[in-house]
């Protein structure tokens, strides 16, 4: 069952998480992309106060809670113009996933660092071939002895110029049936044959994208993380915090433009009458609020589903906040800047550089296209088209 009415904690988790983001907000993050550095302080303190891993278990320094938490500190981040990209790839992929199916040493190693951000970890799935598509991942890992030998590439990862180490999305090969199934590597950033380049990239970000090279990187047995038989029920249970975290920062993106347009609406006057006093203007603005509204629902069910287990729920909702996410922040964007006129392409009022950035959640971690299939396909029972 559902949840709707958020509970007092969760109300003031949201309200000590924007406070703290408050503080820094949007003339920070255009500051450290403008210096080519990461919001450093800002993870900082996030991390001092519990947040980053408020979703982590207690016995490893964690807050406790789940996806649930963690989105709502990413959501209301974004809300206040400083959004931290790598929540959504530290604790929400690499923390979980580790939290749920590592050994106790790899929990012991990485989950407290993970918690209180002294430590990050990046997250490679994507390749040039392949997309995200777990099927057709071409990095694969072979034995050599008692170690892992992994070879392949990835692209579009996101810190990994900060993350202590990656958590790769390689293939072995079954000895049962001798088909290929995916599997997770912690891969340390030092590692011998691991290599990083960095993506020229046109989106305003202070988190970098790279391409990475694994060229026979040689590791320990105990790099593996779970069962190597486990195979995409190990994958998936990274894939659905990340799509509920990808709609937390469209939301808090989405929330952060519309508030930016609905305050100049009621301050610009024309004709002795504020702009927001005119349908043209208040109507779509409206608009981007329900739908901003809507998706935070479904976001909070897919979180809800996570938390309680249910992955095959939680992998439906999550898709479709996602989507619905994507969307409405685009269009909020969109809105506010149309709202803004001339205003909203100046640097002054800092609206111009989220219409890329906006196209992100339509994109990434996984198309609406493909989210479109998914829902085609396991939800509504269609037939495939591949």
């Amino acid at each position: 069952m559902t949840t709707l009415i958020e509970s007092e904690e969760h109300r003031s988790l949201r309200k000590a998480v924007s406070a703290l983001g408050n503080r820094y907000g949007r003339d920070y993050i255009t500051r450290a992309i403008a210096e080519g550095r990461h919001p450093t302080e800002l993870w900082s303190d996030a991390g001092k106060l519990g947040y980053l891993g408020v979703n982590l278990p207690e016995e490893y320094g964690g807050g406790g809670g789940g996806i649930a938490e963690l989105s709502i500190v990413l959501e209301e981040l974004g809300a206040a113009g400083s959004p931290l990209l790598m929540l959504v790839v530290s604790p929400a992929i690499c923390g979980t996933v580790i939290a749920r199916f590592g050994t106790e040493d790899q929990k012991r190693t990485w989950l407290p660092g993970l918690a209180d951000g002294t430590r990050t970890m990046a997250f490679g799935i994507t390749e040039p071939d392949a997309g995200s598509n777990s099927h057709r991942i071409t990095t694969t890992a072979r034995r050599d002895g008692d170690d892992w030998l992994l070879t392949g590439r990835k692209v579009f990862v996101s810190g990994v110029d900060q993350a202590d180490a990656t958590l790769i999305v390689g293939r072995t090969e079954d000895a049962r049936t001798g088909r290929l199934k995916p599997c997770l590597f912690i891969v340390p950033r030092d590692a011998d044959g691991f290599t990083r380049h960095q993506i020229d990239m046109e989106v305003n970000a202070a988190e970098k994208q790279f391409e990475l090279v694994l060229d026979d990187v040689r590791l320990p047995a105990d790099a593996l993380v779970g069962d190597e038989d486990a195979g995409l029920l190990q994958l998936f249970a990274g894939l659905n915090p990340e799509r509920i975290m990808t709609a937390a920062f469209a939301i808090g993106m989405g929330r952060y433009a519309l508030a930016r347009a609905v305050e100049y609406a009621r301050e610009r006057t024309v004709w002795n009458v504020p702009i927001g006093a005119h349908q043209a203007i208040a109507h779509p603005l409206a608009q981007a609020h329900i739908d901003l509204e809507l998706a935070k629902l479904m976001m909070q069910k897919a979180a809800q589903f996570y938390d309680a287990g249910d992955d095959i729920g939680a992998g439906e909702a999550a898709n479709m906040a996602k989507y619905a996410a994507g969307e409405a922040c685009v269009k909020a964007v969109d809105q506010a800047v149309h709202t803004l006129g001339g205003n909203g392409l100046t640097r002054e009022f800092g609206l111009a550089s989220l219409i890329t950035g906006a196209r992100v959640a339509r994109i990434a971690p996984v198309s609406r296209e493909m989210i479109l299939n998914y829902i085609s396909h396991q939800t509504l029972g269609l037939p495939k088209s591949y």
